[in-house]
């Protein structure tokens, strides 16, 4: 009986096979290996072979709940083994071209900083070791997000200019008109419209809107506030920035960017519907280093929003001005002419579209300091332009006045007006007496003077009743003499360069993609 009783304890303490089962899916590392190596193996077979294995392997299961067990375990199978095999492919790429690039990353990451950002998008998505590169601040010190069609968002901008960091340098956005260069002194519109664009059969308006959750690819007013914050802002080492026609862009969010930006040097201003007055009352409260200022009115020749004060506020707080561009308002000649005495380094002018300007306010100016640094002086399509004017200028220029000018622009596309009534008598052509003895005494002077056919104006509507920058209106003539009547003086030794263009001479019609992973293929 103890015999028994031990003989049943003895049996009861045995473990049981049943109780403890090993998981017929417990394999160590070196068998799962080679498992996984054999299974490799079978890439070499015949597709409909591996089909037919399968097939099967399922009649051989009884039940349906059995069969679809097994293809959701050979689905999820071929999913890890497409995504291991990716990842693999990624870094055996990465490596091979670390082992293969010439350039060590410090000088990858000079040569990207060179980039325009377009293509610093495409280095980016190369390869795992160019996108890393990529990701260096110093590549994005000069953004360019400019395009011929809305296709950028805030987003994009956000990512881009936390990227940059407090190497943020220069800032580019908005849509650009497309086409060609055009010569210094055209007064080519710049304010964006539908019809100005080369290829808009894929955009619409209503894209604006967000649809299912996607972000829109216009900009909005907030797409600036990326720059302000605390101290170390990437806006407060900003030295250039550039907009163009941001429609949604208003006068708070323009004012709150500028207040972030106080190193700013150059500010470019197109086509956005923002007051003149509260964009330089804020210039001249947070830029006191700016350069270089272009401002060109969305409305053409309704703003007349600028006062007095604010004139003598923008030349008391921005003493560096050199280069000066308000085209498209309504400015007055006592007003010009603040701005034109107060800045005492100014060498660049341009007042074009200005219809209430006479040329007044030109008057005795070439014979101070001020006038004499005068280098570019452009008031083409001044509606109010008078060739009473335009000859005292002329004759200021014969007796030694304005010694650095080497560019005037006085083209108008509806003449220029008479001493009398400016609408019906219009001056279309130039007395080439006072012309000529300028082409004696200064050679190095480039005049533009082209004209269109006489009485065109009389059979049209004033410049600011009609539909700013219409498709009717005359385009820039490059020639001597015309025979229909129409005038180009240009009097010229050697071609005036400068970079006081529009700044979208380099806009790409392209969109940017951030990538924050990359293929890892090799091109």
């Amino acid at each position: 009986m103890d015999t028994l009783l031990h003989s049943r304890s003895s049996m009861a303490k045995r473990p049981c096979p049943s109780q403890n089962p090993r998981p017929p899916n417990h394999l160590n590392l070196l068998d799962r290996d080679h498992l996984l190596e054999s299974f490799l193996d079978f890439s070499d077979s015949p597709p409909f072979a591996i089909d037919l294995s399968f097939e099967r392997i399922l009649d051989s299961r009884d039940s349906d709940a059995d069969q679809t067990k097994l293809i959701d375990r050979a689905l999820q199978l071929g999913s890890v083994l497409l995504e291991a095999g990716k990842r693999s492919a990624r870094r055996h790429a990465s490596k091979h071209n670390s082992a293969a690039w010439a350039l060590p990353p410090d000088l990858t990451i000079k040569v990207f900083s060179m980039l325009d950002t377009q293509s610093l998008c495409y280095a980016a998505a190369t390869c795992s070791m160019f996108n890393k590169c990529a990701m260096d601040p110093s590549c994005y010190a000069n953004i360019d997000l400019t395009t011929v069609v809305p296709k950028v968002n805030n987003a994009v901008v956000s990512t881009m200019i936390h990227r940059a960091g407090n190497f943020l340098q220069s800032l580019k956005l908005g849509v650009v008109v497309p086409g060609p260069t055009t010569a210094l002194g055209s007064c080519q519109p710049l304010v964006y419209t539908i019809r100005n664009s080369v290829d808009v059969s894929n955009f619409s308006w209503n894209d604006k809107r967000s649809r299912q959750g996607k972000e829109s690819s216009i900009l909005s007013r907030s797409c600036l506030s990326p720059l302000g914050g605390d101290s170390g802002a990437p806006g407060a080492l900003l030295r250039r920035l550039h907009l163009y026609n941001i429609e949604r862009m208003d006068n708070a969010s323009l004012c709150g960017a500028l207040a972030a930006c106080k190193s700013l040097i150059d500010l470019e201003i197109v086509g956005l519907h923002v007051e003149l007055r509260q964009t330089l009352v804020s210039v001249s409260a947070n830029c006191h280093l700016i350069e270089r200022l272009f401002f060109e009115s969305s409305k053409q020749g309704r703003d007349d929003s600028l006062k007095s004060p604010a004139c003598v506020e923008l030349v008391n707080n921005c003493p560096h001005v050199s280069s000066l561009s308000l085209r498209g308002f309504k400015l007055h000649e006592y007003k010009v002419r603040i701005l034109i005495k107060g800045f005492r380094k100014l060498k660049y002018v341009d007042f074009s579209t200005s219809y209430p300007i006479t040329g007044s306010f030109l008057r005795n100016l070439g014979s101070n300091t001020n006038g004499n640094l005068l280098e570019v002086v452009i008031l083409r399509d001044c509606m109010h332009l008078k060739v009473v004017e335009v000859d005292r200028l002329l004759n200021a220029v014969l007796s030694g006045d304005f010694k650095l000018l080497r560019h005037l622009d006085i083209s108008n596309r509806e003449g220029l007006a008479s001493e009398g009534d400016w609408y019906y008598e219009r001056c279309y052509s130039m007395s080439p007496t006072p012309l000529k003895q300028v082409l004696e005494q200064r050679p190095h002077l480039c005049i533009l003077a082209e004209f269109p056919l006489e009485g065109s104006f009389a059979d049209s509507d004033p410049m600011f009743d009609s539909e700013p920058y219409s498709e009717c209106s005359l385009p820039s003539q490059m020639s001597t003499h015309s025979s229909d009547g129409s005038m180009f003086v240009s009097f010229s030794g050697s071609s005036y360069n400068s970079d006081h263009g529009s700044g979208n001479e380099d806009a790409l019609d392209a969109s940017y993609v951030l990538y924050e992973e990359s293929s890892d293929e090799v091109y």
